[in-house]
C-alpha cells in the first residue's frame, strides 16, 4: 500500500496507456496507427474551421455529405483515402504532402 502512495501520479495519456498496456511492439504499432488517425482528423478539422466553413459547407465543396466530413474528423475513423484527402485539400486550396519517416521501433535496454 505504501509503494502505491509514493508513486508519482501522472495525467499524461500516453504515459498512462504505456503503463497499462506494457511496452510491446504490437502496442507501439497500434499507438502509432491511432496517432496517425488522430493527426488526420485534427488537421481536417483545423483547416475547415480556419476557413470558417461548417461541415456541410465543406462537404458541398468536396462533393460529399456532411456525415462523411464528420466521420473524417473523428479520431476513431480508420478509412481515410488519399483521393478524399486530395479532394478536401483542393476544396480548401491546399495540397496533400506525404512523408515516410523512420519507424519508432521500441528500444530494449
Amino acid at each position: 500500500m505504501r509503494n502505491q502512495m509514493t508513486q508519482k501520479r501522472t495525467s499524461d495519456a500516453l504515459a498512462l496507456v504505456e503503463e497499462l498496456t506494457g511496452e510491446t511492439q504490437e502496442m507501439a504499432d497500434l499507438l502509432e496507427h491511432e496517432q496517425a488517425n488522430l493527426d488526420i482528423a485534427r488537421k481536417i478539422y483545423e483547416l475547415r474551421t480556419k476557413a470558417k466553413l461548417s461541415q456541410a459547407e465543406l462537404a458541398r465543396k468536396v462533393g460529399t455529405t456532411q456525415s462523411v466530413i464528420s466521420r473524417l474528423e473523428d479520431a476513431d475513423y480508420d478509412g481515410h483515402s488519399l483521393q478524399m484527402l486530395r479532394r478536401i485539400a483542393s476544396a480548401l486550396e491546399k495540397r496533400v504532402e506525404i512523408r515516410f519517416l523512420p519507424s519508432r521501433k521500441l528500444q530494449h535496454a
